[in-house]
């Protein structure tokens, strides 16, 4: 549900105040390429990569960055398999797609909290806590991880944790909306706004209240191949897409407009995007309120690639369910942003 690239370090240095990393870009190509896939269609997690693309940052670092539209195959599969250079991701996708042998490891981290929720029309006054979702209907969107998910909450708030799965995808939304299904999830920066400018009445539950662990929902990855043979060219890239996050939470209206004139035929909607973005920043989602931008917290990461371990949600290549718990510090590094 919820559903890309960068430059020059000494420049970046001079412009934004971060430090270099791994000596001066200099030592880079005039310009090299660099792609980076989305996670899904055009919405405001993806706002840093076109700012610092049509900012010009990218091309101050020497790179020439090319954003790949969403499609069937996923991010995470096309950075694996060395067709995208970075890609958007979850934190869940990561540890699931790389515990399965999955060349990636994560760099940046675009969402500094989680803002997935479970959501109900207001209107069923008989929910009033998530133990009440026991025997309902829940619209799903066919991962592994969400009935662990769902059932965690309902079992932490004195449940059972059995409720029915309708897999529906994205016409979950308009399933809740006619009654068809009781509940479903849904980001709270982009559907959950969406639906409060449509004027759609509901009440939500949030994980991290029901024994689920806060996580860093949007993160960018690459694989550690790429990684390896481009550390100078990886760490520009990095560093510009942040400079592209810090501009858009400084200057949200320009950076607003500047995702809306890049995909006028996606992005239809200006208020949506304003109100999403508003969110985003209000929340300390793209900024935390420490004031990290783009950094990923390791004792976050740990807990949840601990309680995705604990739940049996990571298998190996072979399918089996994790005996071990993995090393999760060894998926992602935060030394790419200086």
């Amino acid at each position: 549900m919820t559903d890309l690239t960068r430059r020059q370090a000494l420049l970046l240095t001079l412009a934004s105040g971060l430090p270099l990393v791994g000596g001066s870009s200099r030592s880079l190509a005039a310009t090299q390429k660099v792609s980076v896939a989305l996670d899904w269609t055009v919405n405001t997690n993806h706002i840093g990569l076109f700012v610092a693309r049509d900012k010009g940052f990218y091309r101050e670092a020497g790179l020439a960055a090319d954003i790949l539209p969403y499609s069937d195959t996923g991010a995470g599969t096309l950075v694996a398999n060395r067709v995208a250079d970075f890609g958007i991701n979850g934190t869940i996708s990561l540890f699931t797609q790389r515990t399965a042998g999955a060349d990636l490891k994560a760099v940046y981290a675009v969402v500094q909290a989680e803002t997935g929720r479970v959501v109900f029309n207001a209107a069923r006054s008989e929910i009033k806590s998530p133990r009440d979702l026991d025997g309902l209907t829940y619209g799903g969107f066919g991962s592994a991880w969400e009935n662990a998910l769902i059932s965690t909450i309902i079992r932490h708030d004195g449940g059972k944790g059995k409720f029915e799965t309708v897999t529906l995808g994205t016409s979950a939304y308009e399933a809740l909306a006619n009654g068809s299904v009781d509940f479903t999830l849904e980001v709270a920066t982009w559907e959950g706004v969406e639906a409060e400018l449509k004027g759609v009445k509901q009440r939500s539950f949030v994980y991290a209240d029901y024994g689920v662990p806060d996580e860093h929902t949007t993160l960018i990855s690459s694989s550690e191949a790429y990684l390896q043979a481009n550390p100078a060219l990886a760490s520009a890239f990095v560093q510009a897409t942040r400079r592209g996050y810090q501009f858009a939470v400084d200057h949200p209206e320009e950076a607003a407009a500047l995702l809306i004139a890049a995909n006028k035929d996606a992005l239809t909607n200006p208020s949506l995007i304003e109100a999403s973005l508003k969110v985003l920043i209000n929340g300390h989602y793209l900024r935390a309120e420490n004031g990290a931008i783009g950094t990923m917290d390791p004792v976050k990461m740990g807990a949840i690639g601990g309680y995705l371990f604990t739940a049996g949600i990571l298998r190996d290549a072979d399918g089996k369910v994790l005996t071990q718990r993995p090393d999760f510090a060894r998926y992602f590094a935060n030394s790419y942003l200086g």
